[in-house]
């Protein structure tokens, strides 16, 4: 039997799948429930209202919504429930270079916050929406710590391998 999604990740189509996928990932290495789907703000909004409308009582804490070009489903998806949304622009084939779709998330009206990510993050999503759940999930923050640590010390192997080559590195 599987757990309660309590994560929801959706996008606007498949074809944003392979970023989309990097919060995925993130969550099941913390065996962090979700689920995961395509909603598409303009294609099919009735859809969009009925997910974000009954998000909090199917369970779930917290939206990961990614929509490239326009981008609307992640401020649509926050104007219709008051979970947290976290927003991943994704540079998309009808994309000004990214920009229209952090634009679009980032530029959202007083009353509507959405937590936007850099362009294609969606792992930052991933672990912005753990990091949400670990407010009051001792066990997933335990977790995050780990990673953090994890982070500090693939630098600090990075920078004892660049010493071989330029000695005259900095040194602590």
């Amino acid at each position: 039997m599987s757990k309660q999604a309590i994560v929801g990740i959706i996008m606007g189509s498949d074809s944003d799948l392979p970023v989309m996928q990097a919060a995925a990932n993130f969550l099941t290495d913390l065996d962090i429930p979700y689920e995961l789907t395509v909603v598409s703000a303009h294609r099919t909004p009735e859809r969009m209202v009925q997910y974000a409308k009954t998000a909090r009582e199917r369970g779930l804490q917290v939206i990961i919504a990614g929509a490239g070009g326009a981008a609307h489903l992640p401020g649509m998806v926050a104007s219709l429930t008051s979970l947290p949304v976290i927003g991943v622009p994704i540079k998309s084939s009808n994309s000004i270079d990214g920009w229209d779709s952090v634009l679009s998330i980032l530029q959202m009206p007083n009353g509507v916050p959405v937590a936007t990510v850099a362009l294609n993050a969606a792992k930052n999503a991933g672990i912005l929406a753990a990091q949400i759940i670990g407010t009051n999930r001792s066990e997933v923050a335990a977790q995050l710590d780990e990673y953090k640590n994890s982070l500090q010390e693939e630098v600090l192997k990075k920078a004892d391998g660049l010493k071989v080559m330029w000695p005259n590195g900095f040194d602590e």
